[in-house]
């Protein structure tokens, strides 16, 4: 029987998820991690990996492996180059997403502490979700990955996460 650790492998193409131009693998699950997340992202020209987000729970570092992804902040836009290392710190200091502005692809590596519940802030959309396992898991996720609740800051109770 083959080892499932071989499919742990940065420069896979073998997709978990598909969605928008952006292939994930979750490569740290593939090696049987049990503490650390790490997904390896593969973004095609002119797609994005997510919308701004900053973890209450959660540190996650970028690893740029090729390509050249613009790093959006809550201060403004990088342009990384294949090598860069980015540490996204708990909180609102760590909000970030990734776009692929590039005519090539971009594919990064993505490692992170894996605390649930998290508490996962999207600025731009004033929106607060609390997750309870990491997206892209084996159970049943929801859009977004699982989570309890929506909260649109402001509004003051919660909104179901199908509505």
């Amino acid at each position: 029987m083959a080892d499932p650790r071989a499919a742990a492998n940065l420069f896979t193409t073998a997709w978990d998820v598909e969605r928008g131009g952006v292939g994930v693998a979750r490569v740290g699950a593939r090696a049987g991690s049990e503490v650390l997340g790490a997904s390896v992202y593969e973004l095609a020209p002119h797609s994005k990996a997510g919308e701004l987000h900053a973890h209450h729970a959660n540190e996650e570092l970028i690893l740029v492996l090729s390509g050249t992804p613009t790093l959006r902040t809550a201060t403004g836009e990088e342009v990384l180059q294949p090598g860069a290392v980015v540490a996204c710190r708990i909180g609102l200091q760590g909000a970030h997403a990734l776009v692929n502005r590039s005519e090539q692809p971009a594919r990064v590596a993505i490692v992170s502490t894996l605390r649930m519940p998290d508490v996962v802030e999207y600025p731009e959309r004033e929106e607060v979700f609390v997750m309870t396992e990491p997206p892209y898991g084996d159970g049943d996720p929801g859009p977004a990955g699982r989570h309890l609740r929506v909260y649109p800051r402001g509004a003051g109770r919660p909104v179901p996460p199908d509505a």
